[in-house]
């Protein structure tokens, strides 16, 4: 499905629109072999996929916060340590 139209109007380039489409067009063809599959496959193919995307999202989802909370930490941990406050 060519993306013509009120799309050209809103500004947006030909050849962006075009190369929209073709991933469009590449992602339904990706789907369609993934449907087409196997449940076992389909499992499979996600573990081999996904676990290892999982992991390093989540690597460096924690690197972040570990560094956001060493940035910020140091400033809320003297108050933390309040030597009047009772133990």
């Amino acid at each position: 499905m060519p993306l013509t139209g009120e799309y050209l109007t809103a500004g947006y380039p030909a050849a962006v629109l075009e190369l929209l489409s073709d991933v469009l067009q590449w992602w339904d063809g990706v789907e369609l072999w993934l449907t087409q599959l196997g449940l076992a496959l389909q499992v499979a193919l996600l573990m081999l996929v996904l676990l290892p995307v999982c992991w390093w999202a989540a690597r460096i989802l924690d690197r972040a916060v570990g560094l956001i909370f060493a940035r910020l930490g140091h400033r809320y941990a003297v108050d933390a340590e309040d030597p009047q406050a009772p133990r």
